[in-house]
């Protein structure tokens, strides 16, 4: 069976400012590559799948120098094109005490936005892929990237490529494209075998909110309406997230499958966040390994949230732990040094 991942999105450079400082104010800024997508396939190169990223990044040094270093973490870039326009940034802010972490992005025009949806050959693209993964972002960047990731869900489900899709609504990129986000997101949600969202993107997409005040009840109603809606669903799953402070947050994971199973992982405290930015890419990228390499779901569930786990340890977008550090954490083998 394949191992092959396609992930296609935007390839972006993240410009942060060091040591907890506002943005600009020591006239300094810390620099990562990143994305959802790319942090994706890095996530599955690092664990040993051939993993691909799809996209455009600029033609210039700075778009070589992002598809260098995708390349040094082994993803196959042979699909990356160059093109005309800018890379796509966001700046990062980490908070600290009562200020929160925020985040601006400056992705108008960029060379991934700019590319027509006929650039890409998707029947070629996905030849010998097991999964596609796309990303609620994608959409959010302007119609052509829009239409380009429909493209890529449709010729997948043609070709019998499963598809992987991450909700990741993003609010101020829908408020610059100005385009209401539920309808095209339901569109990509309904080619998806595998549906990383929780009750706010089921409610974005399908357009109404639950009622029930608790959140686990309201995320099973979201999942019984995704299920109805998008016959071709088979899997949802999605973290939650308790934040006690802007360091110390608590995080667990949940799967249900379309026939009814539901699984739930015990929670974790994260006290000493390093990192949370690209937590949710690194569960994507848990739940794709775990289930290419057949586990059980208990156990493809306890994998993706200690990969999502391990990620605030680390600096950057990407997750750099190996499968046997997530496994000892998902199987509980302690702190001790590795030697």
């Amino acid at each position: 069976m394949s191992d092959r991942v396609v992930c296609f999105g935007e390839v972006l450079l993240r410009l942060g400012a060091p040591a907890r400082e506002r943005l600009l104010q020591g006239g300094r800024l810390d620099v990562h590559v990143g994305g959802a997508e790319a942090n994706v396939a890095v996530s599955l190169a690092r664990l040993g799948h051939d993993a691909a990223m799809v996209g455009v990044v600029a033609g210039n040094p700075l778009g070589e120098a992002a598809a260098a270093e995708l390349r040094r973490h082994g993803v196959d870039i042979g699909a990356l094109a160059r093109g005309e326009g800018r890379m796509g940034l966001y700046f990062l802010e980490t908070g600290a005490l009562q200020r929160p972490s925020r985040v601006i992005y400056d992705r108008a025009d960029s060379a991934f936005a700019r590319a027509r949806p006929a650039h890409y050959d998707w029947p070629a693209l996905l030849d010998g892929a097991a999964w596609l993964h796309l990303s609620g972002v994608t959409p959010a960047l302007g119609s052509d990237a829009a239409a380009a990731a429909l493209d890529a869900a449709r010729a997948a489900r043609a070709a019998g490529v499963k598809v992987c899709f991450d909700g990741n609504f993003r609010a101020s990129l829908w408020a610059q494209r100005r385009d209401r986000p539920g309808p095209i997101l339901r569109q990509l949600m309904a080619e998806a075998d595998l549906l990383l969202a929780d009750q706010r993107d089921i409610d974005v997409a399908l357009g109404e909110s639950s009622e029930a005040s608790d959140d686990g009840a309201a995320l099973a109603t979201a999942a019984q309406r995704a299920f109805a809606a998008f016959p071709a669903l088979q899997t949802m799953a999605c973290t939650r997230r308790l934040q006690r402070d802007v360091d110390h947050h608590c995080l667990s994971a949940v799967l249900i499958r379309r026939d009814g199973r539901w699984v739930e992982t015990p929670a974790q405290e994260l006290p000493s966040i390093v990192d949370r930015i690209g937590a949710g890419d690194a569960f994507a990228a848990g739940l794709l390994h775990a289930l290419l390499r057949g586990m059980n779901d208990p156990d493809t569930l306890g994998f993706a949230l200690a990969a999502a786990c391990l990620k605030h340890s680390i600096p950057g977008d990407f997750n750099l732990a190996d499968e046997s550090e997530i496994l000892a954490l998902r199987d509980g083998e302690g702190f001790h040094v590795r030697r």
